[in-house]
């Protein structure tokens, strides 16, 4: 049962969290005690509220910092930036991705670099910066991952292949991390449909193919993510699926 005060005195770095999922968890992390980093790319205005938010029902309990992540130089300052506000870093939750389709004869190099680039190697690279300061807080990585990454969804080749590698990299970081850190990842199904729409008959047959025959929402995911934070200390190298049974 998480209460209030789960993760106090715990830091958080939520890559992402300024909108939708990141933002999401962010506040069910701040609401369990957390403090809360957010890192953001081009959404300074909702992060600063979000920011402002949390600062207000707990003052100084969350910064926002900018970074392109397809700037691995980048990368190291955001763990820099988070352990000069709060002094330690226990859980890194790799949430940011981009998602878009990329069809066979059409895909071009600028697609398979930022595709790769948001979706596995800022994950990898920033993983490695936040070992140390994770290694001396016995803390958690928490990859966002995607049922895709076993079922290949059409037309999205470099997506799944890039998610795929997300998945086998929280794998590689827990044999190497362990005993010190643990690495986990949650693989979400029909939780939130792409910001630019989904068609809705799409919609339809994609929740038909669930065995609960619904949409998640983002809390399912908030409950794992606290899961793995709270109340799962001896789980590391595991990918849960939130997603209806659709991987089934």
């Amino acid at each position: 049962m998480i209460t209030s005060d789960s993760l106090a005195g715990r830091v958080v770095l939520i890559t992402g969290a300024a909108k939708r999922l990141g933002a999401a968890l962010a506040r069910g992390f701040h609401a369990a005690g957390a403090s809360v980093a957010i890192h953001h790319h081009h959404s300074a205005g909702e992060a600063g509220r979000l920011r402002d938010e949390f600062n207000t029902s707990r003052k100084n309990s969350a910064i926002a910092m900018s970074a392109d992540l397809l700037d691995t130089a980048q990368l190291p300052r955001l763990v820099e930036q988070t352990l000069a506000a709060f002094g330690r870093l226990d859980v890194l939750i790799n949430n940011a991705s981009t998602f878009y389709p990329t069809t066979v004869g059409s895909i071009e190099l600028e697609d398979w670099d930022d595709l790769m680039g948001t979706n596995l190697k800022a994950p990898l690279f920033l993983s490695q910066a936040a070992r140390p300061a994770l290694r001396d807080a016995k803390g958690l990585i928490l990859n966002m991952i995607d049922i895709h990454a076993q079922r290949p969804l059409r037309n999205h080749p470099v997506y799944c292949s890039a998610k795929a590698g997300l998945a086998m990299l929280t794998k590689s970081l827990a044999r190497e991390l362990g005993p010190d850190v643990r690495v986990n990842g949650i693989a979400p199904g029909p939780i939130l449909w792409p910001e630019g729409g989904l068609d809705q008959k799409l919609q339809e047959e994609i929740v038909e193919k669930t065995l609960l025959k619904r949409r998640g929402g983002p809390d399912d995911i908030v409950r794992t993510a606290l899961f793995f934070a709270v109340d799962a200390p001896y789980v590391t190298g595991q990918i849960l699926a939130v997603d209806g049974g659709r991987s089934v």
